[in-house]
């Protein structure tokens, strides 16, 4: 499987995962409603406008998947890049799904002291260490050499 081929599996497991759990939600938890789980970690159907949404973040959030895209498309032979490329390509696709269709995002898992999240920010988040990994990670000079 090529690494295009890996990203967009990546990808296309995380925006189904993420609209599959906010649809569940939805449906099966009232809005504003709060599901104690233990230890006072809830499950939640909040919407997260953000800051100050409009069409600006959205171009800008679709600009900054452009980038990723070219920068994978550069990088593509890189270890592990398209893990990272997936993972922020899903998640920020499922959030982005939430913001047109409903003008907000479902977050529904509650951490104590932590606002509310969904599968897609776990995928961000996630795509962002990994990313980090592959950028910064193990050296890749040649073996024997000792820095």
């Amino acid at each position: 499987m090529t690494a295009g081929a890996k990203a967009a599996l990546v990808a296309a497991v995380t925006v189904a995962a993420d609209q599959a759990v906010k649809a569940l939600v939805r449906t099966t938890i009232e809005r504003g409603e709060e599901v104690e789980l233990f230890l006072g970690i809830h499950l939640v159907n909040a919407r997260n406008r953000g800051i100050a949404f409009g069409i600006l973040l959205v171009l800008f959030a679709v600009a900054a998947l452009l980038a990723l895209l070219v920068f994978f498309a550069r990088h593509r032979d890189r270890p592990l890049v398209w893990l990272p490329t997936g993972l922020l390509i899903g998640g920020a696709t499922g959030n982005l799904i939430d913001r047109v269709r409903e003008g907000a995002v479902t977050d529904w898992f509650d951490l104590p002291w932590w606002p509310a999240f969904n599968v897609a920010d776990v995928a961000i988040t996630f795509g962002v260490l990994t990313l980090l990994y592959v950028l910064e990670g193990p050296p890749r000079h040649a073996a024997g050499r000792r820095a």
